[in-house]
């Protein structure tokens, strides 16, 4: 019985070449209580290989969070599987605005203590008194008030290429960063203000919704289905879309395009730019943005250290990386001192003295 993933990336991409199929790429989460996450675990990978999904998904005792794709003309079956698990029967499925058929490689089921690395202590307060959620139209209503303020519940390098209008991005590296500087920098609007938050699918601003609530925050909402859905329900309904540039999404793709803004900057030269790329070498393999130019003069490189070890002959990179701690930036996302573009975003402060 195969529980894991036994193919390789290049493996599977060709399988997925040879196939000729149109993928679906998918998102969704779920919080509810498992009693046996391995077991669970399991289940779901032995029902979705056979299906052919593949992707990354999390599971642990308060639910489970999936990104994945599957051959389009499977959906209606992978649907109906989902419809056979009490908590997940009719879940809400976010479908991406733009598909890609390698946007996940091998099929990743994995159980952890958490969904959502929030560093929360559920057990000290109701993760079930959520904030209001509220769709795109009744968002956009929200946004306008001079009542609210809108906090984007992402890291630096998500909101950097995008973001909603008059949102405040915290400069953070986690989600469980932001938690409390977030709390401290808005405590003296617990109770006059509208807080709305939004992320990319909603699973950080449902946690994030009860955690306020019970600090104290009296009005709470929250982008039900975050950008992904957002934006599905704009075009569907012909709605003003209030989101600008793109939409950091964690696969292959690394983002989609919401408004035809570029608002964020290369890395490296300071051009307008919003294309995430990781450096070629493998040892560093930095998360950051990368124009073309850029790209084309230092060989998909964030510096010119990384460009000539890049250039090395395999081996000699791996006899290099072996039993070093040399990849420093490796887990960064767009944070090194070689970087002269990086910008640092808006605090809330500032954007509350306007």
């Amino acid at each position: 019985m195969q529980l894991y993933n036994n193919l390789s990336a290049k493996e599977r991409a060709e399988l997925i070449e040879k196939a000729g199929k149109d993928r679906l790429t998918i998102s969704f989460y779920a919080y509810a209580k498992i009693g046996n996450p391995e077991l669970f675990r399991n289940h779901m990978f032995l029902a979705w290989n056979d299906l052919d999904v593949l992707g990354r998904i999390y599971v642990a005792h308060e639910g489970i969070n999936a990104q994945l794709s599957i051959p389009a003309d499977n959906f209606q079956k992978f649907k109906a599987h989902l419809d056979t698990i009490s908590f997940l029967e009719n879940v809400r499925l976010n479908i991406a605005i733009e598909h890609d058929n390698y946007a996940f490689l091998k099929l990743k089921v994995k159980v952890r203590d958490k969904i959502v690395a929030d560093g929360l202590n559920d057990d000290s307060f109701d993760v079930t008194n959520k904030g209001v959620h509220v769709d795109a139209n009744k968002f956009n209503q929200l946004i306008e008030d001079p009542n609210t303020v809108l906090v984007d519940m992402r890291n630096h390098y998500e909101s950097e290429i995008g973001y909603f209008k008059n949102a405040i991005t915290p400069d953070v590296d986690t989600f469980r960063e932001s938690l409390p500087i977030i709390e401290e920098d808005l405590k003296a609007h617990k109770e006059d203000k509208n807080l709305v938050m939004y992320c990319t699918g909603g699973i950080r601003c449902e946690k994030a919704s009860a955690y306020y609530k019970h600090k104290g925050f009296k009005k709470v909402f929250q982008l039900e289905g975050g950008i992904i859905n957002y934006v599905r329900q704009v075009e569907e309904k012909g709605l003003e879309n209030k989101f600008i540039g793109k939409n950091f999404v964690f696969d292959e793709r690394r983002s989609e395009r919401i408004s035809d803004d570029i608002v964020a900057h290369c890395h490296q030269c300071g051009k307008p730019a919003d294309l995430h790329t990781n450096c070629a070498n493998e040892a560093c393999h930095l998360l950051f943005i990368q124009c073309d130019e850029c790209k084309a003069q230092m060989e998909n490189c964030c510096s010119t250290a990384c460009m000539e070890i890049n250039r090395l002959p395999y081996e000699e990179q791996k006899a290099l990386r072996k039993g070093q701690g040399n990849s420093n930036d490796i887990f960064k996302k767009g944070r090194a001192d070689h970087l002269p573009y990086k910008k640092d975003l808006r605090n809330i402060f500032e954007v509350l003295r306007k």
